[in-house]
C-alpha cells in the first residue's frame, strides 16, 4: 500500500514536471518570435516616413512573407485576411480625399472578400492610387492591384489569375467535370461544389468588372475581367509586365529603389543553410532612372 502511494506520488510529480517543461518551452518559442518579428519594425516606421515624405502621399505597406523567427520549427507565412483589409481600410479613412495614396504590396494572395474590401476601397478614391509590386502580388494581390490608376511593377514582377478557388480546386476545374461527366455519374458532393463555383466565377468577374470600369470601358472592362477570372490559366500563372501591357493596364517600371530597400527589412525564414548566396557587391550603382541612391538602414547586430 505504501509503495503504491509512493509511486502515485512520483508519477504526479513526473506529470507535474512534463507540464511545466512544455509550458517553459511554449513560452520561450513564443517571445523568441515575438521579439525577432518586431527587432525590424522601427527601421520599416523609418523607411515607411521617409517613403511618405518623398513621394507626398500615404504609404500603405500590405507585405506577406515569412518572418525571419519560427513557432517550433515552423516558418510563419501571411497572407490577405479580414485582419489586413480592417487596417487598410482604417488607413484609407485616415487619408485626406485629396491626397494620393501609395500602396507597396508583395501577397501571394488570400481570402476574396478581404482582397475585393480592399480594392473597392481603392477604386473609390478620387486622388491618385499607385501600386509598387517589387517580386509578386498573385490572385487577391492581383485585385487590388486592378483598383490602382498606376502599377509601377519590377521589370520581373508578376501578377496572376483572379479565378475563385473552390477548397483546393479552381472553381473552373469543378465546373469541367459537369461536362465530361453524365449528371447520373456524378455525386451529389460534387454538385453542390460546381453550383458554388459557377456562382463564385460570375461574381468575381463582376466584381473585377466593376474595379475595371474605373479606367476602361465597359466592355473592355467585361473582356477583361472574364479573361482574368474564367479559369483560362492555372492560379499561379504568371502575368508578366509584357503581358499586363498587352492587356492595356497602366503599368510602369520605374521602381523607386526605396521600395526594394523595404523588402529587405522583411526577410524570409531563417534555415540552416541560405539557398541562395551571393556577394553583395556591384561595380555601378543599381539605382533607377530618375532615383537618387539613398542609404539604406542598418539592421541590429545580431
Amino acid at each position: 500500500m505504501a509503495i503504491e502511494r509512493i509511486y502515485g506520488i512520483w508519477s504526479t510529480l513526473a506529470n507535474i514536471a512534463r507540464f511545466v517543461f512544455w509550458v517553459i518551452l511554449i513560452a520561450g518559442a513564443l517571445m523568441v518570435f515575438l521579439g525577432r518579428s518586431n527587432e525590424k519594425q522601427p527601421l520599416r516606421n523609418q523607411l515607411l516616413e521617409q517613403f511618405q515624405l518623398e513621394r507626398k502621399a500615404r504609404v500603405i505597406a500590405l507585405i506577406h512573407r515569412q518572418e525571419s523567427a519560427s513557432i517550433l520549427g515552423v516558418p510563419v507565412a501571411s497572407y490577405i485576411n479580414i485582419e489586413d483589409s480592417e487596417a487598410v481600410l482604417r488607413a484609407i479613412r485616415l487619408t485626406p480625399a485629396d491626397q494620393a495614396i501609395d500602396v507597396i504590396l508583395h501577397t501571394p494572395g488570400g481570402l476574396v472578400l478581404a482582397a475585393e474590401q480592399i480594392a473597392k476601397a481603392l477604386a473609390e478614391r478620387k486622388a491618385k492610387v499607385t501600386v509598387f509590386i517589387p517580386h509578386y502580388a498573385m490572385s487577391g494581390g492581383t485585385l487590388i492591384a486592378l483598383a490602382a490608376d498606376e502599377i509601377v511593377m519590377d521589370s520581373n514582377a508578376v501578377l496572376g489569375p483572379v479565378d475563385p478557388q473552390i477548397g483546393d480546386a479552381p472553381a473552373a476545374s469543378i465546373l469541367k467535370v459537369l461536362a465530361l461527366k453524365k449528371p447520373e455519374d456524378i455525386d451529389d458532393s460534387t454538385i453542390i461544389l460546381a453550383d458554388i463555383a459557377a456562382k463564385a466565377r460570375t461574381q468575381v468577374a463582376s466584381f473585377v468588372a466593376q474595379i475595371l470600369s474605373k479606367h476602361f470601358p465597359a466592355e473592355q472592362a467585361t473582356k477583361l475581367a472574364i479573361a482574368l477570372s474564367e479559369g483560362r490559366w492555372t492560379h499561379d500563372f504568371p502575368i508578366t509586365v509584357q503581358l499586363a501591357r498587352e492587356m492595356r493596364l497602366p503599368v510602369k517600371t520605374d521602381m523607386p529603389l526605396m521600395v526594394y530597400q523595404l523588402m529587405e527589412l522583411y526577410p524570409q525564414a531563417n534555415t540552416q543553410r541560405p539557398s541562395v548566396i551571393y556577394v553583395p557587391t556591384r561595380t555601378s550603382p543599381e539605382t533607377p532612372k530618375g532615383q537618387s541612391p539613398s542609404p539604406t538602414p542598418s539592421a541590429p547586430a545580431k
